[in-house]
């Protein structure tokens, strides 16, 4: 049996592996932050106290640590690439165990001492953390930290803390000797040695990085030190500060931009996936390029997350508009944005594409069609031209007459956005929405200054509420009047309502009776100022009551509950098929190009290695095609799913094929 020629594993005690002289560890630039919290220090100091109470003999596995040499000739350290977040928590526990017993017993706080520090430079500690945070590790556990240091508070010092007040002088022989008792696999790699794909693997199970945190380290592991730190400070960096709390939300919107492809918004890996699938190598020069693009639409996304930031004026109040409706739509606005800025859009383009989605957005929400899973097909018909583009948004906006109907029995919704607009105040923060007839009428509210509420018949009552957040029952108005307006009678606020700066605010103070004809009336008018606000472009065509395009069907795990039912329907270039079933779909899809376009399958089989083929060449659920081909029907759903679409794609028919969702598919 040989022995492995680039990975070196062995079974170490974790305290003598750290005690060696030789065991000076680096986390490198691409590693997350440090971020352990009580709960997981809570967790290992229980482990270490339970195994100091075990039977002689018995120890406490750690997991495994990987490391590799570094690359640096005169360096003899070891780059951890992965147990970063143990070894750090270990770290600050020995340290607390070090500083509770160095003067009581000076002959274990040494021991300790060779665990925490470097044999040849005991002012420095034996792991160094990411630059960034390595002094503020240095202080907190070599005891550097002063009172000068309070408003410097960091996941260090909390973790730190917390095991200083768990341990004390009386229980520090059983806490060493938990320690002492601690194993772990040591992975070291050599030069050859694929360090992503074994981070990757040892990485599969447990609480998994986030998508963002694998795409730092797949870009930057590999690089030499200096490399990784010039990519760092000017790439990375500036992509983290631009999109803060929102990176991962932004490298997932980019990949949408960039495949015209959805992605879900956590789970399985999604966004890492397409990630190395759209950027399969990446050598220093390639990775400057590319990096040079994402730090750009990082800047891009910025303004989109704080539209004050945009410059131009018409593009910050349609940029603030899409922003209502939340993130959805940020990946297409990201590339009209860009593709202006490189001259590829006209300003009237750039602005007749954001207006465009604005309008979309917003008239699906008031019929009631949810917005997601449609940027992608968005960003693909963006990528073929203007006209392209507005036949795709027009498809799926809702008609002008389905808005009229949504809007005169339905509520509202973005009431301050949708008035704000209307009136002009759209970037006013002096201005709220309020009411003209209550949420919830207390019983001396009159709509007339004749009637009380009690004076109303329930019909009336029930009429008044089915119109509260109405269109027509809501109004703009001042901080100043709306102290006095709101919940007062009709009389009263009718006064204030004359008293405003708003035109649209004042015509209310009109209307001498405010009745339920009135707030009908009044959504009819502004129904119609908003239809031309937020226009559908003239193409002819109704909206598609929510069929989704095949390339945007949702990939299934496994065969969940109700999967049998989960189109209503399928819609292929014209045909109704009465198709249900991701199997089904799979099986008519194949066998339908078989006969129309047999040259479009088989590239895709050769390429992908089915799935057809020539011989039943192993047991399974197979379907005879013709008499020297045959179809493999023992899939998962979700590779069945992909191949339906990728071979469309080959076909090049794929945007002319559509599923209805059913309720129970919309609910899986």
């Amino acid at each position: 049996m040989g022995a492995a020629r680039n990975i070196e594993a062995s079974a170490v005690n974790t305290i003598d592996w750290l005690s060696s002289p030789g065991t000076n560890i680096v986390v490198p630039v691409y590693q997350r932050q440090y971020r352990w919290d009580i709960g997981g220090c809570e967790q290992l100091l229980a482990d270490v106290r339970a195994v100091a109470e075990a039977e002689p003999g018995q120890t406490h596995f750690i997991g495994s640590v990987l490391s590799t040499a570094s690359t640096d000739a005169a360096d003899t350290e070891l780059v951890l690439i992965d147990g970063q977040q143990r070894i750090t928590t270990l770290m600050l526990l020995v340290a607390a165990l070090a500083h509770t017993v160095r003067d009581t017993d000076p002959p274990l706080a040494a021991q300790l001492r060779r665990v925490l520090v470097r044999a040849d430079d005991p002012s420095r500690t034996k792991l160094r953390p990411h630059r960034a945070w390595a002094e503020l590790f240095e202080e907190v556990v070599l005891d550097r930290r002063s009172p000068d240091d309070a408003e410097r508070a960091s996941r260090f010092d909390d973790n730190y803390a917390f095991f200083r007040s768990r341990i004390g002088v009386h229980d520090a022989a059983a806490v060493w000797r938990g320690l002492t008792r601690l194993e772990h696999v040591a992975i070291a790699l050599g030069a050859e040695a694929n360090a992503q794909q074994t981070f990757e693997s040892l990485n599969s199970t447990g609480e998994p990085l986030r998508d963002h945190e694998l795409i730092h380290n797949y870009v930057l592991m590999g690089l030499t030190r200096e490399q990784q730190t010039e990519i760092e400070d000017d790439y990375w960096l500036p992509i983290e500060r631009a999109t803060g709390e929102a990176i991962a939300a932004f490298w997932r919107h980019y990949l949408i931009m960039t495949t015209g492809r959805e992605l879900a918004a956590s789970g399985h890996r999604s966004v890492y996936d397409a990630f190395r699938q759209r950027f399969p190598r990446l050598d220093a020069a390639a990775l400057r390029r590319h990096a040079t693009e994402w730090r750009a639409f990082a800047e891009i996304y910025r303004r989109l997350l704080d539209p004050s930031l945009e410059p131009d004026p018409a593009v910050r109040t349609h940029t603030a508009g899409i922003g209502t409706f939340g993130r959805v739509a940020f990946p297409l606005a990201m590339r009209a944005i860009a593709d202006h800025g490189s001259g590829h859009r006209t300003h009237a383009e750039l602005l007749t594409t954001l207006q465009s989605v604005e309008s979309l957005l917003l008239r699906r929400e008031i019929v009631g069609v949810p917005n997601d899973r449609i940027v992608a097909r968005l960003c693909r018909a963006h990528s073929e031209g203007e006209s392209s583009l507005i036949h795709a948004v027009a498809r799926i906006t809702p008609s002008n007459e389905r808005v009229r109907v949504a809007l005169k029995f339905g509520d509202v919704p973005h009431p301050g956005y949708v008035l704000g607009r209307l009136a002009s105040r759209d970037e006013d923060p002096d201005v709220i929405v309020d009411h003209i007839a209550p949420l919830a009428p207390g019983d001396d509210w009159t709509p007339d200054g004749v009637r009380l509420w009690g004076d109303l018949s329930d019909d009336e009552q029930n009429a008044y509420r089915a119109l509260a957040q109405s269109l027509g029952n809501v109004v703009l108005l001042e901080d100043e009047l709306a102290i006095d307006a709101i919940d007062a009678p009709y009389p009263t606020k009718r006064r204030l309502l004359g008293s405003s700066a708003i035109p649209q605010t004042r015509a209310v103070a009109e209307i001498a009776e405010w009745s339920t004809a009135a707030i009908a009336q009044r959504t009819a008018e502004l129904t119609a100022a908003l239809v031309a606000t937020w226009p559908r472009a003239a193409t002819g065509e109704i909206d598609d009551d929510g069929l989704t395009p095949i390339l945007d069907a949702k990939p299934r795990r496994g065969w969940p509950h109700g999967w049998e039912r989960e189109f209503s329907y399928v819609e292929y270039r014209g045909e109704h098929w009465e198709v249900y079933d991701v199997r089904y779909l799979f099986h008519r899809i194949i066998t339908r190009l078989w006969a129309d376009d047999r040259a479009a399958v088989v590239r895709f089989t050769e390429r992908n290695g089915g799935p057809i083929f020539s011989e039943r060449a192993w047991n399974g659920q197979w379907d005879t095609i013709d008499a020297t081909h045959h179809l493999y029907m023992g899939w998962d759903s979700t590779y069945m799913l992909r191949a339906v679409q990728d071979v469309l794609l080959e076909a090049g028919i794929a945007p002319e094929v559509f599923v209805k969702y059913s309720y129970i598919g919309a609910a899986m």
